[in-house]
C-alpha cells in the first residue's frame, strides 16, 4: 500500500532531534511564549524574507488577525469586502467572517486553480477594501497581476501562504513576502507541519506588527495590561520547538518535491488525467499533487484496488457548504468543475523511486 501521505516517516527522520529538544523544553519550565517561539519567529521571518514574524495558533487565526489587526489600525473596518477565491479551502473565507467583513468570492481559472484575474477586477466595489490571495496547493497566485491590480485600487493584499512554504517568485521572493502581510498554517500535513497545530503571520508593516504582539496574547503590551481586546491565540512553544528543527531542512524537502513533480509530469501519460499546469519554476512547491479526472469515482476506485492512497481538496466549494448559505445561490462553473474533478496522489519528500513509477505505472493503465 503507499498511502497518500506517511506523516510518521516523514518525522521519524527529526524524531532524536524532537526529544533532545522536548527535554529541554520541560526542563526549562517555560511553556508559553518562551525563547522557542521567538527563535522560531527571527528564523521564520528571515526564512520568508520579511521583518517580522508572529506566531498564532493556526493558519484561519493568521488571516482572521491580520484583518483584525488592521481594523485596529484604521486601515479596515467592520462590512469592508475582501475578495478570495472561490475555489479555496472554508478556513479563508471564515478568516473573513470572523473578522466582520464581507467576503466576495472571485471566480478561478481552470489551469492554475488561482485567481481570474479579470473576474477579480470585475469584483471590486466601493466597498472593496482587500484581497485576500490564496497560493493554492503550494503554487504562487500571479501576484504581479494581482497587486497592480490592488495599487491601482487603493486596497491591501493579504496572502494566504498555508500551503506555500517556501514558494519563490522569478525575483526570489517567497510567499509571505509578496503582499501587506501573509497567514502560515503550521498544521501537520503542511511542507512545513508541527506535530498539532500552529500558524503564523509574516509582514514588513510595524505597527501591524506591534497589533499583532497584542492581539494574539489578551490585547497586552506587557503581563496584565491590556490595551486591545485581544485573543487568545499564540504559537505553543513545544511546536514552536518541532518546527525549529524542521525548518532547516524545508528547502531541500521542497526541492524533492518539485523533482517529484517533473517526473509524474514527464511520465504520465493519460489522456484521460490532466496534469498540474506548472513551468517548473521555483514558485510551486507541490503541497499538493492534483490531477483532474471526468470519472472521478471510477478513478479513485481503481487507484484504492491498485493500493494507492488519495484525497479530495476539495470535494464541496465554498459556495455550496450549508455553513455559508449566503452563497449557495451562487454559482462558480470553473469552481464547480474544479471541485469535481480533483484528485489528490501521493507526493512528499520521503517517497522512494520505486513508490513515484509504480504510481505512474498505475496511472497511465487507468481505462486503457
Amino acid at each position: 500500500m503507499i498511502p497518500f501521505l506517511d506523516l510518521h516517516k516523514i518525522n521519524a527522520r527529526f524524531e532524536a532531534e524532537f526529544q533532545l529538544r522536548f527535554k529541554a523544553f520541560l526542563d526549562s519550565g517555560y511553556y508559553i511564549l518562551g525563547n522557542n517561539v521567538s527563535s522560531f519567529e527571527t528564523s521564520f521571518a528571515e526564512y520568508c524574507g520579511t521583518k517580522h514574524c508572529i506566531g498564532v495558533a493556526n493558519g484561519l487565526e493568521a488571516l482572521r488577525l491580520i484583518l483584525e489587526g488592521y481594523k485596529v489600525l484604521g486601515k479596515l473596518h467592520e462590512g469592508d469586502e475582501v475578495l478570495v477565491a472561490s475555489n479555496t479551502y472554508i478556513a479563508t473565507i471564515l478568516a473573513i467572517k470572523q473578522a466582520g467583513m464581507t467576503p466576495v468570492l472571485v471566480e478561478a481559472e481552470l489551469e492554475t486553480y488561482n485567481f481570474n484575474i479579470q473576474a477579480l477586477e470585475g469584483a471590486i466595489s466601493e466597498t472593496t477594501k482587500a484581497i485576500m490571495p490564496v497560493h493554492l496547493y503550494g503554487q504562487l497566485a500571479p501576484m504581479d497581476a494581482i497587486s497592480k491590480v490592488a495599487k491601482e485600487n487603493n486596497l491591501l493584499v493579504i496572502e494566504d501562504a498555508a500551503q506555500a512554504h517556501g514558494a519563490k517568485n522569478t525575483n526570489g521572493k517567497r510567499a509571505g513576502d509578496l503582499g501587506d502581510a501573509a497567514g502560515f498554517s503550521f498544521y501537520p500535513t503542511k511542507n512545513l507541519g508541527a506535530l498539532g497545530d500552529g500558524g503564523a503571520v509574516t509582514t514588513n508593516d510595524d505597527e501591524l506588527a506591534s497589533v499583532l504582539w497584542k492581539l494574539r496574547n489578551y490585547g497586552a503590551s506587557s503581563k496584565y495590561v491590556n490595551e486591545l481586546t485581544g485573543f487568545n491565540s499564540r504559537l505553543d512553544e513545544v511546536q514552536a520547538t518541532f518546527l525549529n528543527v524542521k525548518l532547516p531542512k524545508l528547502d531541500a524537502d521542497n526541492e524533492r518535491r518539485r523533482n517529484l513533480a517533473r517526473k509524474y509530469i514527464s511520465e504520465i501519460n493519460n489522456k484521460k488525467i490532466t496534469l498540474p499546469e506548472w513551468d517548473s519554476s521555483d514558485n510551486h512547491i507541490f503541497h499538493l499533487f492534483v490531477v483532474r479526472v471526468k470519472d472521478r469515482t471510477d478513478f479513485i476506485e481503481y487507484l484504492k484496488e491498485n493500493e494507492i492512497g488519495t484525497l479530495i481538496h476539495y470535494p464541496i466549494p465554498p459556495h455550496q457548504q450549508e455553513a455559508l448559505p449566503e452563497y449557495n445561490t451562487l454559482s462558480f462553473p470553473i469552481t464547480e468543475q474544479i471541485h469535481n474533478e480533483v484528485v489528490s496522489i501521493p507526493i512528499s519528500p520521503v517517497m522512494g523511486d520505486e513508490e513515484v513509477d509504480e504510481i505512474i505505472l498505475v496511472l497511465n493503465g487507468w481505462q486503457e
